[in-house]
C-alpha cells in the first residue's frame, strides 16, 4: 500500500492536526528516527503553509492542538510539541505543553529539531517601563491611564493585568484582559509586579 494511502485511511481522509478535509497532503518530518508512517501525517493546506512558514502563523488556529497533541502517531506529537513550544508566548500553549506527554525518545528529537531552528531566529524580549523582562504569564500594572482604542474604556493607571500574553513579532507590545476586555498593551506603560 502506498503511503498516502495508508495515511488518508489511518487519519479518515482528515487533517491530523486540525480534523479539516479539504487540500490534503502528506507531510513527512525530516530525518524521523523511525518508520516512514510514524514520521508522516496527513495535514491540510493551512496547516502545511503555517508549518512552513512561521510568519504565516495565525495563533487560534493551533488551538486544534488541544485535541490533536493526544493522537498516537509520533509525528502528530512532535508537530503539536513544537508548535505549542514556539507558540508559548501566548500563555494557553503553556498550559497544553504542561499536560502534553511523550515518550522521551520522541522529545528529544522534537527538542532537537527546535534548537536548529532557533538558532537562526532572533528572539523578541518584552521589557517593561523600568526594563524588568515581561514573559508569558506574568502580571503587570499599568503606570499611566490608557484610552483603549474602538472603545470607550479607560484604563485607569494602577490597574492590575493578570496572565499577559506577549506580542511574539513586537517586542513594544503585550496582550492582557482590563474589565473584561482583551486589549494590546505598549509595554513602556506597565511595570511588572
Amino acid at each position: 500500500m502506498n503511503l498516502e494511502k495508508e495515511l488518508r485511511e489511518r487519519s479518515d481522509s482528515t487533517c491530523e492536526l486540525c480534523s479539516a478535509t479539504d487540500n490534503l497532503q502528506v507531510y513527512s518530518l525530516e530525518n524521523f528516527p523511525g518508520e516512514v508512517t510514524d514520521g508522516s501525517f496527513m495535514a491540510c493546506q493551512v496547516c502545511t503553509e503555517q508549518l512552513e512558514d512561521f510568519d504565516k502563523v495565525e495563533v487560534n488556529h493551533w488551538r486544534c492542538l488541544n485535541d490533536s497533541m493526544w493522537s498516537t502517531v509520533p509525528a502528530v506529537q512532535v508537530t503539536a510539541f513544537q508548535m505549542l513550544t514556539k507558540l508559548k508566548a501566548e500563555g494557553w500553549p503553556q498550559d497544553l505543553l504542561d499536560m502534553m506527554y511523550m515518550e522521551d525518545e520522541l522529545k528529544t528529537f522534537a527538542k532537537s529539531k527546535l534548537v536548529s531552528e532557533e538558532n537562526t531566529t532572533p528572539e523578541v524580549t518584552h521589557k517593561d517601563s523600568k526594563g524588568a523582562v515581561i514573559e508569558a504569564g506574568d502580571t503587570v500594572v499599568l503606570t499611566k491611564d490608557l484610552n483603549v482604542k474602538g472603545s470607550s474604556l479607560t484604563a485607569k493607571r494602577g490597574t492590575a493585568v493578570r496572565r499577559v500574553s506577549l506580542v511574539h513579532d513586537n517586542a513594544e507590545q503585550i496582550e492582557g484582559k482590563v474589565e473584561g476586555q482583551q486589549i494590546v498593551i505598549l509595554t513602556k506603560f506597565v511595570k511588572k509586579v
